[in-house]
């Protein structure tokens, strides 16, 4: 079976430089599992690696759709399995990095999702209601799937609902075995450094034009709110605290899967020797 790296973790754990530096040692090429790092333009509130950073890596499923449209996970895990084929056929390590734990787990648990159209009526509806009410209702109508999603994000729990009904029924969710040997690697830090590192790049963030990139984007504050906290009408604190909350939700998704091997994200280089060693077994 080929064999396919998943780098994962909290943010700013600094994933994305690691990855780099694995591809260049094991020559790979990077897919990206961030479920907002898909969407053109919207490059200082996601976090997303410049040009230079990538240093000559070739990066896949970064600005593939347009940040007024949704973008669903089924998407994601179709353009995803289909890069690590390509990449793999020619030769190269494929690398999934990110911290979209419902995206990584589409792709290396192989779920397969039922096809269900967008009901815009009802969503309409749904957006109209908070978070925390969607929630408590998408406990009633499918118990399973809210115990595995973020109850914070409206346009997550609107899909569910939205699955949820159209089939009448709890969705039935089935896994396919993928044909790739999937290893994990989970970076983490101490709580105090995470939250010096988020402090860190959230005000370097607005140091590099966080506002001007949201009012350069079009896009409506309804959207804006959908995007998440960097972009609804940000301050530092603001997204500080909620940064904070959000790499939380974070750990709590990765922390059910025990095929993760953690590592401290502060000794990068004991990850290098292990997947070096790893990749040529």
């Amino acid at each position: 079976m080929k064999k396919v790296v998943v780098i994962l973790g909290q943010t700013a754990t600094g994933k994305s430089n690691l990855a780099v530096r694995i591809a260049k040692r094991l020559n790979g090429e990077i897919i990206s599992a961030d479920s907002r790092q898909v969407y053109k333009g919207l490059d200082i509130g996601t976090g997303k690696i410049t040009k230079k950073e990538m240093r000559g890596v070739p990066h896949h499923l970064l600005d593939v759709a347009g940040p007024k449209k949704q973008f669903s996970v089924a998407k994601f895990q179709c353009l995803a399995i289909s890069a690590i084929a390509e990449i793999a056929k020619h030769g190269k390590v494929p690398i999934i990095c990110g911290g979209t734990g419902f995206y990584i787990d589409a792709v290396t648990k192989g779920t397969i999702f039922p096809e269900v159209p967008p009901n815009f009526k009802l969503r309409k509806t749904l957006y109209s209601k908070s978070a925390i009410a969607l929630f408590e209702y998408l406990k009633k109508i499918d118990g399973e799937r809210a115990k595995n999603i973020d109850s914070k994000n409206k346009v997550r729990l609107v899909r569910a609902i939205e699955i949820a009904k159209a089939l009448d029924k709890v969705p039935e969710i089935t896994e396919e075995t993928p044909p790739y040997k999937f290893i994990k690697i989970g970076l983490y830090l101490p709580p105090d450094k995470l939250q010096e590192k988020i402090e860190k790049r959230v005000k370097q963030m607005f140091k590099n034009g966080l506002r001007e990139e949201i009012k350069k984007s079009g896009v409506s504050d309804k959207r804006l709110k959908e995007l998440g906290f960097e972009y609804y009408k940000p301050t530092e604190e603001k997204v500080i605290k909620e940064t904070v909350k959000y790499a939380k939700r974070q750990m709590t998704w990765f922390k059910k899967d025990f095929a993760i091997k953690w590592f401290d994200a502060s000794n990068k280089r004991a990850v290098e020797k292990f997947l070096a060693k790893y990749i040529k077994n």
